[in-house]
């Protein structure tokens, strides 16, 4: 980009710059579009097929559940863009001149029936109730406070805690996408540093899958998830796993080893300086180790998902109540100050880091 003499910019630099900014300004629609076509199964429906054939838009509209006369054309028009992201594949079936959609590996995460998925997570974040907070941006810097309580009147876990469909929305994205980190946390960080661990809490473990996971590849550690009451009770049961409801601003169970993923960044410091001191008491006085999985936020980004992280950042600014994501320096205060004097990161496991850090 040139910018001339008189602070003006050249004609093919603004035009290149519109186009960013409608691209910004309808990023919306793509999320919509996807909400729409998971809401449907479209990814279960075309991924069913994909082992035959790729499969038509009439007997895509065929197979939509509940729905006795699609309508045909409002689809296209949907699976267009999405072929357009590379969501899915398209091609004209030389035989009958038919378009034909096929499965693309985005398309694959967002099979809902699959063992790993992110359809659940997708269809939390772009909730009504989820959304609604966004809208509240520029009153959060003129006013300062909270965009999730101003455009509730509530926090989220306590709007989770009274309402049942949003809970349920909200257990199964967190749940939807523990799955997948922890199956990467145990692959690229397991065998060193699950191993020697005899006992292990996951605070803020929601309904229990991560530490389920990791149970399940270490069977010799005891497991313990710990969560608010009305979460640990639509937990489901896991062989080596105990669920225990609690706050985490009171107390945290004891354990050799304490892991804590995707919950410090929903807290300000304040806050995080105390559920981290309540970690420090739980954990043994010379063997203990804390494992928190969450952002590290670097200038350069990470090489595979971007600036994912600071896009986070501003999702934690929706939905928490002073949460962000932090740089090394960062975390390394909030440790120093709640007893955590030594600390090594382990960059890019999946989408966060793991910070280790101990007592001594």
């Amino acid at each position: 980009m040139e910018e001339v003499m008189d602070g003006s910019f050249d004609e093919k630099s603004m035009l290149h710059s519109q186009a960013q900014v409608w691209k910004y300004m309808l990023h919306f629609i793509d999320s919509m579009a996807l909400k729409a076509a998971v809401d449907l199964r479209i990814p279960d429906i075309i991924h069913s097929h994909a082992a035959a054939q790729p499969i038509t838009l009439s007997q895509i509209a065929a197979a939509i559940h509940d729905s006795p006369s699609p309508d045909t054309a409002t689809l296209s028009r949907i699976l267009r863009l999405l072929v357009r992201r590379k969501i899915f594949t398209s091609a004209v079936r030389p035989s009958d001149g038919a378009t034909v959609y096929g499965p693309t590996p985005a398309s694959r995460w967002l099979v809902r029936d699959a063992e790993l998925s992110m359809a659940p997570m997708l269809l939390f974040q772009t909730h009504p109730l989820s959304m609604a907070p966004f809208h509240c941006f520029s009153r959060c810097v003129k006013e300062g406070g909270f965009a999730f309580e101003k455009a509730h009147g509530k926090g989220i876990f306590e709007m989770a805690a009274g309402d049942p469909e949003f809970n349920k929305s909200f257990n199964d994205g967190m749940e939807s996408v523990t799955q997948i980190i922890s199956k990467a946390i145990v692959s690229g960080y397991g065998g060193d540093g699950f191993r020697s661990v005899g006992s292990l809490v996951d605070v803020g473990g929601g309904t229990g899958a991560a530490v389920a996971e990791i149970v399940k590849a270490f069977p010799h550690i005891k497991g313990i998830n710990f969560d608010l009451p009305h979460v640990v009770a639509t937990a489901p049961e896991y062989q080596g796993v105990s669920h225990v409801g609690g706050d985490m601003f009171v107390s945290i169970p004891s354990a050799q080893a304490i892991f804590i993923k995707w919950v410090l960044h929903d807290w300000g410091d304040e806050e995080c300086v105390k559920i981290l001191k309540n970690c420090r008491e739980a954990l043994p006085e010379k063997t203990g180790k804390l494992i928190i999985v969450d952002a590290v936020l670097k200038p350069e980004g990470d090489p595979i998902f971007g600036d994912i992280s600071y896009v986070t950042d501003l999702l934690m600014l929706a939905h928490s109540s002073g949460g962000k994501e932090r740089t090394e320096e960062e975390w390394k205060r909030l440790l120093m100050e709640a007893g955590f004097p030594n600390y090594n990161i382990i960059q890019n496991i999946a989408v966060a880091s793991i910070i280790e850090a101990y007592s001594q």
